[in-house]
């Protein structure tokens, strides 16, 4: 069991479930990170209307980030779907000590999103639409 080492905020929590209940109609995504000195979780931006390639180009490559993204599938039986996925990106080379509070906060974080479909990237570029693509067919 680990520790929950940043707080989670009610405007975080809010954001979470607004996000979590908005009128699906595009790809979405709600970026959170670690405030080191407060050592609790805010939210970074939300941005709507975009692909996991676009989002690699607002990402920090040397920080790590939750992101909370929806995106449109579609079935082969035709139905739509807006699959919610967590997605918690930690680079090789940030700083550990970044890393232990996002490391130490990802299941406090994940339980509050209520969230299942859950992935680690530990570079951008792997970061793709046909990543994800490939990790919800499964």
């Amino acid at each position: 069991m680990s520790m929950k080492v940043c707080d989670i905020e009610d405007d975080v929590k809010d954001a979470l479930r607004q996000f979590r209940f908005r009128k699906h109609n595009n790809n979405a995504a709600l970026i959170l990170k670690v405030d080191r000195e407060k050592q609790k979780i805010c939210i970074d931006s939300m941005v709507e209307d975009t692909c996991l390639d676009d989002l690699r180009d607002i990402l920090p490559g040397h920080q790590p980030r939750y992101v909370v993204y929806s995106n449109k599938m579609e079935h082969s039986d035709g139905r739509i779907s807006y699959p919610l996925s967590f997605i918690y990106i930690t680079p090789q080379d940030s700083q550990r000590d970044l890393q232990v509070m996002y490391a130490g906060t990802k299941l406090a974080l994940q339980k509050e999103a209520d969230l299942t479909r859950v992935y680690e990237v530990r570079e951008l570029d792997e970061l793709t639409d046909e990543w994800l693509k490939e990790k919800l067919s499964k």
